[in-house]
């Protein structure tokens, strides 16, 4: 069961995962863990809700923790 809908919201956008991790400034390594539905730390679920074109106060569509 997945923590998270990051990989959805990005497949919906039409966006590679590269290009998330480069909006995102997270390596492709951290995007597919996370994708994965491993945890991560705060800072990196903000920088990836700001790259999806998400507001903070969004957070609880995106991950579920």
């Amino acid at each position: 069961m997945r923590k998270n809908s990051v990989r959805e919201i990005r497949e919906a956008l039409m966006m590679s995962k590269a290009e998330l991790s480069r909006k995102a400034n997270v390596s492709p390594i951290t995007l597919s863990r996370i994708e994965s539905g491993m945890p991560c730390r705060m800072e990196t679920k903000r920088k990836i809700l700001l790259a999806l074109g998400y507001k903070l106060s969004d957070k609880s569509k995106i991950f579920k923790d």
